[in-house]
């Protein structure tokens, strides 16, 4: 027995750092699709944004492994602190000749600054520690004035090419979605939507807002269990089965009119109407509810800050500002809404209204002529029940 013993193979120890399935996507938000948990997320991302982080997190990814740097020193980006503070691995700045060298599925490991497909060493880039991100937001910080005048020329120079459109609303569609005198709720699977939402929760049963759902936007409400009355973007992020949920579907198109999402709306056998215009799909939702006579606009998952901004990804985010400036007042962001709004009747104050009226009944009745007269019958009819049940045992 104890020769059998010494005998046994000893079981090796396992291999330092973290492994799993290699997926590999240059368009991080594609790759999210298909992420499990467990798996290695192998990008080509500059500035990752806190979106993309944050869809990179609830896929519960084992490490992140990135061909470009997570932080560019442009601006101060939101999202490989994200990933840090979550406990994932990231290794940014190895090279895109990683997407060459390993495939689909390939068993990866990654060790510190190193990646490895088996015992080969296939990558090296910076290991990013909640240390080096600190370091990088400071001198990313540094560089903000620069953004700052780029985005000031961008802005003037979308408010010339859309002016008709900002100003007088020109170019906007015609909808069948009844929105004038309404609240409108635009919802992007963007910042905090999920807790926005629940937040919502009261303030949607009680003003029954038109529901609007930008691309991914559509999938949160249904998500949150609501039905989207409309549907605004490229539709690229947007499920097959929510765009044939009945809602109204409005293709955002390039200037020149081309709509690259409209053939995929159109193959699944869903009408749909363009909108031609230079601002990004949340903005000409946002304009549209403005146009068509919305009351209010409450934004979910939208942008607010310069940062914010620049950690959407592109150029400026012009029209973006814009629009917040023509719509003013009218625009009201989720998180301010769900802090000052509250349900008109609470539960428990509609429970203490049924037990006071219940209670007033009561009262009126046991002062009655008629209400004796129940009572006494009530009384009968339980010590004959009473004398039943004796009989019935005796």
């Amino acid at each position: 027995m104890r020769i059998g013993t010494l005998g046994r193979g000893r079981v090796p120890d396992p291999a330092p750092g973290v492994s799993g399935p290699a997926r590999l996507d240059r368009r991080t938000k594609n790759l999210t699709k298909r992420l499990r948990p467990g798996d290695i997320a192998v990008i080509d991302h500059v500035d990752v944004d806190r979106v993309a982080a944050d869809a990179l997190v609830s896929c519960q990814v084992a490490a992140v492994v990135n061909a470009a740097p997570s932080t560019s020193g442009r601006y101060p980006n939101l999202g490989p602190g994200v990933l840090v503070e979550a406990g994932i691995p990231l290794v940014d700045g190895v090279g895109k000749e990683l997407f060459t060298r390993i495939k689909e599925g390939a068993r990866l490991r990654v060790e510190g600054d190193q990646v490895f497909a088996g015992d080969t060493l296939v990558a090296r880039g910076v290991e990013q520690t909640p240390e080096s991100v600190a370091e990088a937001m400071v001198e990313a910080r540094a560089g903000l004035s620069a953004q700052l005048e780029a985005f000031a020329a961008n802005t003037m120079e979308y408010m010339k090419r859309e002016r008709a459109l900002l100003l007088d609303g020109v170019g906007v569609p015609d909808v069948t979605t009844r929105i004038d005198g309404r609240h409108v709720l635009i919802v992007v699977r963007g910042y905090d939507y999920r807790e926005d939402l629940q937040a919502l929760r009261p303030y949607i049963r009680d003003y029954r807002p038109v529901l609007i759902g930008v691309d991914g936007g559509a999938d949160a409400l249904k998500e949150a269990g609501y039905q989207p009355d409309m549907i605004i973007g490229d539709m690229d992020s947007v499920s097959d089965a929510v765009l044939r949920c009945g809602a109204e579907v409005v293709v955002h198109a390039y200037p020149d009119g081309q709509a690259p999402g409209l053939k995929r709306v159109t193959d699944l056998g869903v009408p749909a109407i363009t909108f031609p215009a230079a601002a990004t799909s949340e903005d000409i939702a946002m304009l549209l509810a403005d146009e068509k006579g919305a009351s209010l606009i409450v934004a979910v998952g939208t942008h607010a800050t310069l940062v914010e901004f620049l950690d959407k990804g592109r150029g400026g985010m012009a029209s973006t500002f814009l629009t917040r400036l023509r719509l003013g007042g009218k625009l009201v962001d989720a998180k301010g809404v769900s802090r000052l709004y509250r349900s008109r009747i609470s539960t428990l104050a509609l429970v203490f209204l049924v037990v006071a009226a219940l209670a007033s009944i009561a009262a009126a009745l046991a002062v009655s002529t008629a209400g004796r007269v129940y009572f006494d019958l009530l009384i009968d009819q339980w010590d004959s029940f009473v004398f039943w049940l004796e009989n019935l045992f005796t």
